[in-house]
């Protein structure tokens, strides 16, 4: 805590008491919303978490499938199988404002290339039907992977928000508010000890033109 550089008037007093009035209505603004934002991260938090296992899941029973499928396949008719993508995605991002946090939404489009919709990317005479599975299952998967990465933005996005919050709350809760009262408290000291200061002038004054009286 330090005390303000300030002339100890009444002025002054009445500004630093105007300014510990704002501070300790945005403080209480910004707890407000640290503790919204709060709340609003554990469950993106949450969501992240549950999804993300599903991922992993879903993604472990994929990469299973192409391992039976090298196990019945060359590397090289695998590498040839799979060299060519068959789905393209492209992304059109918009910003929803979350408590002055700009989250992305992601909208995926996904377009499959060539014959009629099939997501196969080679024919079928000199693959294997774990191979057809795995591939099967990575589309499946496609759209809890984008959403996880949306998802996880928001969730970045949401921390870095958290943190700023809480570095202006603690400058305000540690620095600014208690530097405002120790000031005031000082000029209110400052201001009674000039009273009385004057007071007691004011009765030598009247002491001596009594006596002179």
């Amino acid at each position: 805590m330090a005390k303000l550089n300030v002339n100890p008037t009444r002025m002054e007093l009445t500004t630093l008491k105007g300014r510990l009035k704002t501070a300790t209505r945005g403080h209480k603004l910004l707890k407000d919303k640290q503790d919204e934002l709060m709340r609003r991260f554990i469950e993106l938090i949450r969501k992240n978490k549950d999804l993300r296992l599903d991922v992993e899941e879903e993604l472990q029973a994929s990469f299973k499938e192409f391992l039976l499928a090298s196990a019945v396949m060359s590397p090289e008719m695998l590498e040839e199988a799979v060299a060519i993508p068959k789905e393209s995605i492209t992304v059109d991002i918009k910003k929803k404002n979350v408590m002055s946090v700009n989250v992305p939404v992601m909208n995926f489009i996904r377009k499959l290339e060539g014959d009629e919709g099939s997501i196969y990317p080679y024919g079928f005479a000199q693959t294997s039907s774990e191979l057809d599975d795995a591939i099967a299952k990575l589309y499946s998967i496609m759209p809890k992977l984008l959403e996880l990465a949306e998802v996880e933005k928001a969730c970045q996005l949401m921390a870095d928000e958290i943190e700023k919050t809480r570095r202006r709350v603690n400058a305000l809760e540690y620095r600014t508010i208690p530097d405002l009262e120790d000031t005031i408290k000082f000029i209110r000291m400052k201001l009674d000890e000039n009273e009385r200061s004057t007071i007691t002038r004011i009765m030598k004054v009247k002491d001596i033109i009594n006596k002179e009286g």
